[in-house]
């Protein structure tokens, strides 16, 4: 297995020299249509990102091993070579798009993506508020592991595809030329992404590549201005609350259920969904509504 390196900590140096010029540029060119930056809210955002640093180290211990087993089980192996590592950027983008789009529709993993759609402002500190409780991740990839990737491979195309979506978490960039906005995740896909109105919610879920939403059916592209953060904004900069407080809902929720099956739903079921009697619903109707369907607080 040859050495592949750390490319998100190389690219530290990047992240910071980018978001200075960032917050520099709106200083010297204010822009009225743009949220900006605020103090307290990008010290979350950095706050955020420096908790996950260490939380993703401990939650790496048991999924390196489950990812090691699985590799040592599978007959298959594909080396890493010139022509094959494109080809597993490729998979892993894919992959990450199923995990991205079922991290948006199921509660339960929406509980730990929510950290970083929490923030009402939308520059390049927002691509640091990551998550704590990043262990709902790791399944997405099994396949590839299966496949014969070695894990340390995983790791860098994971890493090459974060480190990619930090540049398009601003508005200081707009529309690209064609080819670029139909091939590749741009800041206007981006933005839409973060959004939280109407149409907007719950599409453009590609890390790199934008084609597998177009190919699925979740594209949507920038044509009114975006409102970010959440159907349902949080007013805390606490970063604790930040992290956790779609799964203190949960626990509410699950406890003030009925029956089993709303437990199940209040779980498992879209961050918007609820049974079809606190819906007004005649028996019968629809049991859950996707979170694109509905102006409900998810938090």
């Amino acid at each position: 297995m040859p050495h592949l390196p750390d490319v998100v900590l190389w690219s530290v140096p990047a992240f910071v020299l980018l978001t200075v010029v960032e917050m520099v540029s709106f200083r010297l060119h204010p822009d009225e249509d743009a949220e900006g930056y605020e103090a307290k809210d990008a010290a979350t955002s950095v706050g955020m990102g420096l908790g996950s640093l260490v939380f993703d180290a401990l939650w790496k211990i048991p999924i390196v091993a489950i990812y090691a087993a699985v590799y040592e089980l599978t007959p298959l192996r594909i080396p890493v070579l010139w022509w094959t590592l494109p080809l597993m950027l490729l998979a892993q983008d894919f992959f990450y798009y199923w995990s991205h789009r079922g991290h948006h529709v199921i509660r339960v993993l929406w509980a730990c993506h929510v950290v970083h759609h929490s923030s009402r402002k939308f520059n390049l500190t927002t691509a640091l508020r990551q998550p704590w409780t990043t262990w709902t991740v790791w399944p997405f990839y099994v396949p590839m592991i299966a496949a014969g990737v070695h894990p340390a491979a995983i790791a860098f195309t994971s890493g090459a595809n974060l480190v990619y979506q930090f540049w398009v978490h601003t508005e200081r960039i707009g529309k690209l030329p064609r080819p670029v906005e139909f091939v590749f995740n741009t800041p206007s896909h981006h933005r839409v992404h973060h959004a939280s109105q109407g149409g907007y919610l719950d599409r453009n879920f590609g890390g790199i590549l934008i084609i597998w939403d177009r190919m699925f059916g979740s594209f949507v592209a920038e044509t009114e201005r975006p409102v970010y953060g959440l159907t349902k904004n949080i007013d805390t900069f606490n970063p604790l609350r930040v992290a956790t407080h779609e799964y203190a809902a949960i626990a509410r929720d699950v406890r003030a259920a009925g029956s089993w099956s709303e437990r199940a739903g209040r779980i498992f079921r879209g961050p918007g969904w609820r049974p079809a009697a606190a819906r007004g619903e005649a028996p019968g109707a629809a049991k859950g509504e996707a979170r694109t369907a509905v102006e409900e607080p998810v938090t």
